[in-house]
C-alpha cells in the first residue's frame, strides 16, 4: 500500500513539474513548431499510379467500360438515336447519351434477372425482369413529362417578359439575354443554349430551330416559327411576341380544362374497385349478418 502511494505521489509531482516547464516554454515551442512547418516538408508515402486514382476512376469507370464493351455490339444504332433524342428532351440528365443510357438499362435488366434467379421462384424472376426492363424507361418518361410541363407552365410569362423588354427598346437578342438572366428553369436553359450558339456564329433561325427540335413541344415550335417568319417578313417582333404569349396562355388553359374533364373518368376505377365495395360492406353488412342469424 505504501509503495502504491509513493508511485502516485511521484507521478503527480512529475506531472506538475512537466506542466510548469511546458507553461514557461510555450512560446519557444510554438515558434519551433512553426519553423519546422515552414522549412521541413513532410514526405508522403509512395503510392503506385493505380492507387493514386480515385475509387470511381479505378473501379466504377472500369466496370462501366467493361459493360459498355459487352453491350455495344448488342445495341442497334437506331435505338441509340431514339434514346439520344429522348435524353435531349429530358434535359440530358447526368450527362448521359443514348449509348450510356442503354448500357445502364441493360445492366440493370441483367442484374434483375440474376437476382430473380437467386430467388428460385419463377414468378419473382419474371417480376424482377419486367421491373429491371421497364423502370429505367419509366424514369426517363417521367423526366420528359416533368420537363415538358415545366416549359409549358413558364412559356407565357417568359414571352411576356421578352415582349416587355423588346417594347422597352432592346433588340431581340439583348432582350433574350436580359430575360434568361432573371429566369430559372428548363426554358431559360434552352434559350441560354440558343444565345451561346448564336455567339459561336450560328444563325439565329438555325439555333432556334435546333431548340424547337430538342424540346419537342408544339407550342415552342409555333413560337419559333412565328419569330423566324417575323424576321424574314420584317414584322414587328413585339406584336408577334404578344400574340404568342396569349396563344401559349390559351393553350395552357385548354390543357387544364382537358385534365379537369378527364378527372371523373380517372376516378371511376378507384370508385368501383375500392370505395363502392367498402360502402356496400358498411351498409349491407349488418343486414346480411342479421339474415344469417335468422336463418
Amino acid at each position: 500500500m505504501l509503495f502504491i502511494i509513493v508511485i502516485l505521489w511521484t507521478i503527480m509531482i512529475a506531472s506538475l513539474i512537466l506542466g510548469y516547464l511546458l507553461f514557461i516554454n510555450r512560446d519557444r515551442i510554438l515558434v519551433r513548431q512553426r519553423l519546422i512547418a515552414c522549412t521541413i516538408k513532410e514526405e508522403k508515402a509512395y503510392l503506385p499510379p493505380e492507387l493514386q486514382l480515385g475509387f470511381k476512376t479505378r473501379v466504377v469507370n472500369r466496370v462501366m467500360a467493361s459493360f459498355t464493351q459487352v453491350f455495344k455490339r448488342l445495341i442497334p444504332n437506331n435505338e441509340k438515336d431514339a434514346y439520344n433524342m429522348k435524353l435531349l428532351r429530358a434535359g440530358n440528365p447526368y450527362g448521359l447519351n443514348g449509348e450510356g443510357y442503354l448500357v445502364i438499362k441493360y445492366t440493370i435488366f441483367t442484374m434483375s434477372i440474376i437476382g430473380g434467379i437467386f430467388t428460385g421462384n419463377m414468378l419473382y424472376l419474371l417480376l424482377l425482369a419486367m421491373a429491371g426492363f421497364m423502370l429505367p424507361d419509366q424514369w426517363l418518361k417521367s423526366l420528359i413529362t416533368g420537363r415538358k410541363e415545366e416549359i409549358l407552365k413558364g412559356l407565357p410569362n417568359f414571352l411576356d417578359m421578352l415582349c416587355i423588354s423588346v417594347q422597352a427598346g432592346l433588340g431581340f437578342e439583348a432582350a433574350l439575354q436580359k430575360v434568361i438572366e432573371k429566369k430559372r428553369g428548363a426554358l431559360a436553359d434552352e434559350f441560354r443554349i440558343v444565345i451561346q450558339e448564336m455567339r459561336m456564329g450560328k444563325a439565329r433561325r438555325v439555333a432556334m430551330k435546333d431548340m424547337a427540335e430538342r424540346v419537342g413541344i408544339s407550342e415552342v415550335t409555333v413560337f419559333v416559327t412565328a419569330v423566324i417568319q417575323a424576321e424574314m417578313l420584317g414584322v414587328s417582333i413585339s406584336n408577334v411576341l404578344q400574340v404568342q404569349a396569349q396563344q401559349a396562355r390559351d393553350a395552357r388553359r385548354m390543357q387544364a380544362e382537358e385534365k379537369a374533364m378527364k378527372a371523373p373518368i380517372k376516378m371511376l376505377l378507384p370508385l368501383v374497385f375500392f370505395i363502392f365495395p367498402v360502402l356496400f360492406i358498411i351498409l349491407l353488412g349488418p343486414s346480411f349478418i342479421n339474415l344469417l342469424e335468422t336463418l
